[in-house]
């Protein structure tokens, strides 16, 4: 395997680093209840997925 002939500076680590941040999750509206909910999850409020029931939650 290949090995560094030299040591990797701080500044040129961080520099390369520069573009590893982290992002928000894209969020969509549930169809059925109006709520916000992440994009490709079921709504934690009705348990609605694209439209369709996914889980029956108990309503009270």
């Amino acid at each position: 395997m290949a090995h560094p002939k030299r040591k990797t500076s701080k500044q040129r680590r961080d520099k390369r680093r520069t573009h590893y941040k982290a992002t928000l999750p894209t969020l969509a509206k549930c169809t059925n209840c109006g709520t916000s909910h992440e994009y490709h999850k079921l709504c934690p409020e009705c348990g609605f997925y694209r439209g369709k029931l996914a889980i029956n939650k108990e309503t009270e």
